[in-house]
């Protein structure tokens, strides 16, 4: 094994020990989510109608809504590496930015599926019956695991972005209310009209009924392709901005 994905891999586990010594941010971004699930169900699931049962409805966007949480900790991981030196001693040690932010990206993707592995069985155990065969239910896995390294790696450059972790937790705000304005709680002909065009074509719609349908066994059409597309093109705009950005902080 070379030493890139080497030191990615021993930076990964760093920043999973981190996470273990942060509890108060770990708790909020495994049980956040969960807890807007339920409220979602409980609260306003009778109110709503999806032709099917809402709990069925809601979780694929729970999982990204789950992400979105997962994420913004990265930004804030990356964001405090840049303040406290730790950046200088990686580098005196020939560790150079891609290693370093691969291993907070890897961390990230982690975090986040045990977070989503949380989510889903607490969406069994509270009525989700999926339907996927065994070739379904791998690709929405891996839809979601593409969706969760494009959704790191832009944590990671809004992390480079900020000046402090506290404006990296503010920069990550928009990965968190992206979920709302999409297929993911309600339909998107109960939206205002105004708001359909966004909510259609935003990156996160394409995901969740992708993912909707491959759980629920339904025909997906060419969706998981504009899914995948969107994944990919998010993760090869955040890798070069984090390139560039770590560049130009570091010189």
């Amino acid at each position: 094994m070379t030493a890139m994905p080497l030191n990615a891999l021993t930076l990964a586990g760093r920043g999973l020990r981190i996470s273990s010594r942060r509890p108060d941010a770990l708790i909020t971004a495994l049980m956040l989510p969960v807890m807007l699930m339920l409220i979602f169900v409980y609260f306003f699931g009778g109110a709503i109608d999806t032709g099917t049962a809402y709990v069925t409805y809601v979780v694929p966007g729970a999982m990204l809504l789950c992400a979105g949480f997962g994420a913004a900790s990265t930004a804030v991981s990356v964001a405090d590496d840049m303040r406290n030196g730790v950046i200088d001693r990686f580098r005196s040690l020939d560790i150079g930015g891609i290693p370093i932010l691969t291993g907070h990206v890897a961390a990230s993707v982690a975090r986040n599926l045990l977070s989503t592995a949380l989510v889903l069985a607490v969406a069994l155990a509270i009525g989700f019956r999926p339907q996927a065969g065994a070739p379904a239910f791998l690709a929405a896995a891996g839809l979601l695991i593409a969706y969760i390294t494009a959704i790191s790696w832009l944590a990671a450059a809004l992390g480079l972005l900020a000046n402090s972790p506290e404006g990296a937790g503010g920069f990550t705000f928009l990965m968190m209310f992206l979920p709302y304005p999409s297929s993911a709680f309600v339909p998107i002909d109960t939206m205002p009209s105004w708001l359909h065009g966004f909510a259609d074509h935003q990156p996160l719609t394409p995901v969740i009924e992708s993912l909707r349908a491959l759980l629920l066994d339904q025909p997906a059409g060419n969706t998981p392709v504009i899914a995948l597309t969107w994944c990919a093109a998010i993760t090869v705009l955040a890798v070069t901005l984090t390139t560039v950005l770590f560049t130009r902080r570091t010189r």
